[in-house]
């Protein structure tokens, strides 16, 4: 786990005994969201593929299916895409500004990044030091065609705001099954 520095005992504390060992590597000064990912990763014991996921998102991502896929493919990278649902209703217009039908909150034909990946060692190689790795890493790696998604259809419920933290919170309230699992 990449955290500030001076926040490696609230970390331990508040995952330890998820499962698999997590050790908190803390950053020096900020790197970014991909320079934290390489500090992190060099911190490891063990080689092979790495589980990266964002902090801040709720979902029930099979992630032993995704790393199987990813090694199928040979990928360098493997990221979780959702599909993007809009939060606005949708007006269709003919060409001459007839309003002809309303779509309520409708899927929307593009795919989201959920903030979960499986990081092969080229693509840990290849993390900026400082910076963020969805505007250097995965561009590259896309141009490459080293990089590869898994769809995601299920929960996926982001919290960056106090409304989404409500709506999780309401979420979690009423499936208290999604945290058992």
């Amino acid at each position: 786990v990449s955290c500030a520095a001076g926040k490696e005992e609230e970390f331990s504390a508040a995952l330890g005994g998820l499962g698999p060992e997590i050790v908190p590597v803390a950053e020096p000064e900020p790197l970014g969201r991909g320079g934290g990912l390489r500090l992190a990763a060099s911190a490891r014991g063990e080689e092979g593929p790495v589980y990266a996921l964002n902090g801040d998102e709720l979902l029930d991502i099979d992630l032993g299916g995704m790393l199987a896929r990813h090694l199928e493919r040979g990928a360098s990278a493997t990221i979780a895409l959702t599909p993007l649902q809009s939060p606005f209703g949708i007006v269709d217009l003919a060409d001459d500004d007839t309003v002809t039908g309303f779509l309520e909150a409708p899927r929307l034909p593009h795919w989201v990044n959920v903030g979960v990946y499986v990081l092969g060692e080229e693509a840990l190689a290849r993390l900026p030091e400082r910076g963020d790795h969805e505007q250097t890493t995965f561009p590259e790696l896309a141009g490459e065609g080293k990089l590869l998604g898994w769809r995601h259809e299920g929960t996926w419920l982001t919290v960056n705001t106090p409304k989404q933290l409500r709506l999780a919170a309401e979420f979690v309230s009423s499936h208290p099954e999604f945290l058992a699992a």
